[in-house]
């Protein structure tokens, strides 16, 4: 093949280096499915693998990017056909595995699905394992007895953030009356417009709770922050209650109390989008290419390039990027 554009990430004694590079096949793992990329994302994981945070990438050189879309160009597997459009997102794609910061890919056909005719590529990408993630929080959710009608709040976390903003206008489309945190005030406008009803401070939770039990405040949530934040909201979450903790932009680790568990009943729901099987994510990009209003998603949606992706990567790590943000590999798809 002629050579494809892509960024790859080198060790170095430092941090690892970035370069957009030409490659050809015998720089590829050359598994079975391989896919002219159209699109691929930015994600909070995406930028610690650019960054060489928390030890994601084990073998370098590297190709980032956790979500792709594109166009098969062949599978030997005879899973997809040459012209199929499919989605790969999670599997450890972008982290073990070479990802979608490339103009191609070769990839397991058991890491894809076929691209719902609902939803268009670009649109695809500015849902990505970030509104993967999102829907798959409202399932669990919905698992639990959390469901709309309610008029107490559902919380979203990080909510002017991929999975919080797509998380908003879900719920929001859901019928969940829908509190927004973030700690950038100047985004409330864009997060009501997103479907919120209120806007919540992240100072108000990030500073953990100050008694096991605090007055009871929300329906549920669907977090993004963990770390202390994610300890609060347990303390206020209403009985029989139920947390779907998607992310840990705030930290890993929580100091809290088995009080909400054992004298409210509440529950706190993990949601892997990594290794959430087949059948569960055929159901939740359904349900998101018939929820998800699309002039509304695009109006969440940042178009980048593969160049622009370093700056970036610094952008999210320190909170400063909005929405979701679709990174343009090939022009031509």
């Amino acid at each position: 093949m002629p050579s494809v554009r892509a960024l790859v990430v080198r060790e170095s004694s430092d941090q690892p280096t970035l370069a957009i590079e030409e490659l050809d096949n015998s720089d590829f793992v050359q598994r079975p499915l391989r896919v002219r990329v159209g699109y691929s994302t930015l994600n909070y994981k995406d930028g610690m693998v650019m960054k060489g945070i928390g030890r994601l990438v084990r073998s370098y050189p590297h190709v980032p990017g956790v979500d792709l879309v594109g166009e098969v160009v062949s599978d030997t597997s005879g899973t997809f056909t040459p012209g199929d459009w499919i989605i790969a997102t999670g599997f450890r794609i972008g982290e073990l595995y070479w990802g979608g910061y490339s103009e191609e890919a070769w990839l397991d056909p058991s890491w894809a699905l076929k691209l719902p005719a609902t939803i268009p590529p670009r649109r695809a990408m500015g849902i990505g394992t970030a509104g993967l993630s999102a829907m798959l929080a409202i399932m669990g959710l919905e698992t639990m007895n959390v469901l709309p009608g309610s008029e107490d709040p559902l919380l979203v976390t990080g909510a002017a953030g991929g999975v919080g903003s797509i998380a908003t206008a879900l719920a929001h489309k859901l019928g969940y009356l829908v509190a927004a945190s973030t700690g950038r005030a100047t985004e409330a406008e864009y997060l009501k417009h997103l479907g919120a009803s209120f806007i919540v401070a992240r100072s108000d939770l990030d500073t953990g709770p100050e008694r096991p039990l605090e007055s009871e405040r929300w329906l549920g949530c669907i977090d993004s922050v963990g770390g202390q934040t994610l300890a609060r909201v347990l303390a206020q979450t209403k009985s029989a209650g139920a947390i779907a903790a998607v992310g840990l932009a705030g930290g890993a680790n929580f100091t809290s109390s088995v009080m909400p568990f054992l004298l409210r009943g509440v529950s706190i729901v993990g949601i892997d989008s990594v290794n959430a099987p087949l059948s569960a994510r055929e159901t939740a990009w359904q349900r998101i290419g018939e929820l998800l209003d699309a002039e509304l998603l695009d109006s969440m949606i940042t178009e980048i390039g593969l160049d622009d992706l370093p700056t970036y990567a610094d952008r999210i790590l320190h909170g400063e990027v909005r929405g979701r943000i679709v990174v343009r590999l090939n022009p031509s798809l």
